[in-house]
């Protein structure tokens, strides 16, 4: 979109680490905390040497119908959810690449080592799964499930995922890495350890920011010039890192 139009260590060791660590850009992480406490939403640039995206990243329990309308003409990326690697657990949900058999699978992204797709999904009381009603539908109740896993992992597990939710549907649930910002940085993992900075359900929706001129990922120039245009905060994922990992 062209936003014009507005769219661990010896104790050596540690201590060398330390300071060899960036310091974090601490308010525009305390912005970024603030509105996700609040359930509002977040622009995250990732970094220029991954995939250089910036996506809006919400609060999964917090999202509604004007949300996903938001995301999908103020964004149009994919609108996808991020649980955390014990909830995907407890879920028994797979990486879709490897829940697939078919020729065309080459989970080899030149961004990363592999994707963190897993499986697409509607709520079981939605009807398409597209409506923007449908997929808030789906998303919260992602959140609530994933609340209730973390809660009881052995309370809450696939039998009852099943229950709530059919797939192939049209909200891409993502699995972050088992070791959180340690293990990656991408946008999966930045959302969640947001989630968790503000004591929020293990679930992050992501949706990338694209431009409607050249079809392109939005610039992280473009994407801080609409934040500031809509009273978002804008935060960078390095910023993010230093401050959370």
């Amino acid at each position: 979109m062209r936003v014009d139009a507005d769219v661990d260590g010896s104790s050596a060791d540690t201590d060398e680490s330390t300071a060899d660590r960036p310091t974090a850009d601490r308010s525009s992480v305390d912005r970024a905390l603030d509105a996700f406490r609040a359930g509002d939403p977040v622009c995250v640039h990732d970094f220029a040497d991954r995939e250089g995206e910036t996506d809006i990243v919400y609060p999964a329990g917090a999202v509604d119908e004007a949300a996903v309308a938001h995301m999908r003409n103020d964004a149009g990326g994919l609108i996808c959810v991020a649980v955390d690697d014990p909830v995907a657990d407890a879920f028994d949900l797979p990486f879709l690449a490897d829940a697939l058999d078919h020729p065309a699978v080459d989970d080899a992204p030149a961004y990363d080592d592999r994707s963190s797709f897993s499986l697409p999904v509607n709520h079981r009381e939605t009807f398409t799964g597209i409506t923007d009603e449908d997929r808030a539908r789906t998303i919260v109740e992602l959140a609530n499930a994933a609340a209730a896993a973390a809660a009881d992992p052995t309370g809450y597990g696939p039998e009852d995922f099943a229950a709530e939710f059919r797939a192939p549907g049209h909200v891409h649930v993502l699995r972050g890495a088992r070791d959180g910002l340690a293990g990656r940085t991408g946008h999966t993992e930045l959302g969640l350890a947001m989630a968790e900075a503000v004591d929020a359900a293990p679930a992050a929706v992501v949706c990338e920011m694209l431009d409607d001129e050249t079809g392109a990922a939005l610039s992280p120039a473009d994407a801080a010039a609409y934040a500031e245009r809509r009273g978002i905060p804008y935060v960078e994922g390095a910023d993010l890192v230093a401050a959370l990992d």
